[in-house]
């Protein structure tokens, strides 16, 4: 009976690394492609959509961020690299502006880094 219960915790713990970790998101959401000044991100079902965003360098950058998940992880949106957080309230939209940013590749991510994308500056 102990080894069952091991198991399924293994098996447990193997889904959920699985689901938050080793999932492309990206792969079955939408991908932004073109080089955009806004752009609005939904957030659900443990993902963000787009997950990719691509912005020009030196120029504004606004993200609406629509949180549909409520789930406490989905609460905060982090840009790892632009020192730039938020809170996102469930159902509404929150918009972050960044302003000018430098040209290189940053992570956005819950505050666990279970939700995850990218923003490619060039």
């Amino acid at each position: 009976m102990t080894l069952l219960i091991n198991l399924a915790g293994l098996l447990l713990i193997a889904l959920i690394i699985g689901w938050f970790w080793l999932s492309q998101p990206g792969g079955r959401k939408t991908r932004s492609q073109k080089i955009v000044s806004e752009a609005t991100v939904i957030v659900d079902n443990g993902v963000y959509d787009p997950a990719v965003i691509h912005a020009r360098a030196g120029q504004p950058l606004t993200l609406h961020f629509q949180r549909k998940d409520p789930s406490p992880c989905a609460e905060q949106v982090v840009f790892h690299g632009l020192d730039v957080s938020a809170f996102l309230d469930t159902g509404k939209t929150t918009t972050i502006t960044l302003d000018n940013p430098a040209a290189g590749e940053y992570r956005f991510t819950c505050q666990m880094q279970m939700y995850q994308g990218r923003l490619v500056v060039d």
